[in-house]
């Protein structure tokens, strides 16, 4: 009866074989290496489902290609006779002066959120404050006051309104031609001068100021 082979030479035989495998698996490395000029990673023994990582691949490629494309170029909204917000604001500030200056898209704001003619508007603070002339009057300098609003906040001795800021007598003017006025259909200079004032040719000086500041 033939001797079984020892513990020691059967962990012998089973290290030769491992050690044969591994040098088999350098070897396929190392060629697949040479031929593709590029080492065989770990990710290379691995199954993979290749439609998955394709389209994958491929949605990552258009998202970076859509980050890569300029934003489009919004044109600003015309408000008011063809021009837009700040065009129309520009146009005021042409005609604004004195304590008045630079309040142009303060004027055009609010002509919006009132529903009021900035034209019509303009044109009434600039007879009505003398700022037309180049020099705004005392009301408006010094009270804030830019329509010859009355009120019980008095300005002085008289009965014109006094606002704490030229923004406030600002939109507290647009606010009350809105209400008053504009609501109740009185939209012309010849509609409102009825009730603004006493004189029967202030609309026609209103006029003046809205073809002048129409031309400008």
């Amino acid at each position: 009866m033939k001797n079984l082979p020892s513990v020691k030479g059967v962990m012998a035989l089973i290290a030769i074989f491992f050690g044969n495998l591994l040098l088999s698996a350098i070897v396929m490395n190392e060629t697949k290496g040479i031929n593709n000029s590029e080492p065989l990673l770990m990710n290379d023994y691995l199954l993979v489902d290749s439609s998955n990582n394709l389209e994958a691949l491929m949605e990552k490629k258009v998202s970076l290609f859509e980050d890569d494309q300029e934003d489009e170029v919004v044109e600003e909204p015309v408000v008011y006779l063809g021009m837009t917000l700040k065009e129309l604001a520009n146009k005021l500030d042409k005609n604004l002066k004195s304590t008045l200056t630079g309040y142009g898209m303060v004027f055009a704001k609010y002509s919006l959120k009132y529903e009021v003619d900035p034209y019509v508007a303009l044109a009434i603070v600039l007879h009505e404050t003398g700022c037309g002339s180049g020099r705004c009057s005392t009301l408006t300098s010094s009270c804030y006051n830019i329509g010859g609003m009355k009120g019980t906040n008095k300005c002085g001795s008289g009965p014109y309104a006094r606002f704490r800021s030229l923004d406030a007598g600002i939109e507290a003017f647009f606010k009350n031609l809105s209400s008053n006025y504009y609501k109740k259909g009185l939209k012309t200079p010849e509609q409102i001068g009825k009730k603004y004032a006493e004189s029967s040719t202030w609309a026609s000086r209103i006029r003046f100021y809205v073809n002048q500041i129409q031309n400008s």
